[in-house]
């Protein structure tokens, strides 16, 4: 009898999270999310991917802290017993709270807790096994192209978080597992372009005139074909809404 698929996707109680899980229980595999608070959201979420016929664990998890990272895999364990994609969706760093708390926040959310999130994955996950990192333009071209002050310490962090997964290659490959990093524009309807616009605005508007931005189905959509995707090599950079060199200002 073949394995049931089991995914992990950290944030998925909302926006390309929620639109991730859902395509991937349309594509059969049982999903496990974190949330870091309103677990009616993530109650809706996980009813949805029930109505799919697929199971559903959501846990609220603050991936930032290792005791909560612990209890994750603790309950995925049991759960399900074992991993075979993993995708590092949750992301933070424009919280002006937690920044002023702890100006290394950008860095703890965006390099340290996924390089903690995988690590801590490894025992559970298959060969044959992916991991999928999602980021957007500004932070993969990190160093090539201009910033917006508001978002630079998230670019930066994680741009951080994107090299360290990719120097853990090695590991990866000898374990028989895939990393493959999933690049968005401006993503239409989420809280960070909103955001954004209002440090600089016109943002939003001026992106559109140069194509359709892509949606939070767009992404999660295009996440899950990746992950199924068997011809996408490890390292493998997939690029939704403007192409790259469009984007290069360095």
């Amino acid at each position: 009898m073949q394995e049931q698929l089991v995914a992990l996707i950290t944030g998925g109680s909302r926006g390309i999270g929620a639109e991730t899980a859902q395509a991937l229980a349309e594509y059969g595999y049982d999903i496990v999310f974190t949330y870091r608070n309103k677990s009616a959201r993530a109650q809706e979420v996980a009813t949805a991917i029930r109505q799919r016929e697929r199971q559903a664990l959501p846990l609220c998890c603050d991936i930032t802290q290792m005791s909560d990272v612990a209890h994750l895999f603790q309950e995925l364990a049991q759960w399900a017993g074992h991993l075979n994609l993993l995708v590092l969706n949750a992301s933070g760093g424009m919280e002006r709270d937690l920044v002023a708390a702890d100006p290394d926040y950008p860095m703890h959310i965006n390099r340290d807790a996924q390089l903690a999130l995988v690590k801590t994955a490894l025992p559970l996950l298959r060969s044959g096994g992916i991991i999928v990192f999602v980021t957007s333009h500004w932070a993969h071209l990190y160093g090539q192209m201009q910033q917006l002050p508001a978002y630079e310490p998230v670019a930066e962090s994680k741009y951080a978080g994107e090299q360290a997964l990719r120097a853990m290659q090695p590991e990866l490959d000898a374990l028989g597992l895939r990393l493959l990093v999933v690049t968005g524009d401006l993503i239409e309807g989420t809280i960070t372009p909103k955001l954004l616009d209002r440090g600089a605005p016109g943002l939003i508007e001026q992106r559109r005139t140069q194509g359709t931005l892509p949606t939070a189905r767009d992404m999660g959509r295009v996440i899950a074909q990746a992950a199924l995707d068997p011809t996408l090599a490890s390292g493998a950079t997939v690029v939704i809404g403007a192409p790259l060199d469009s984007m290069r200002t360095a």
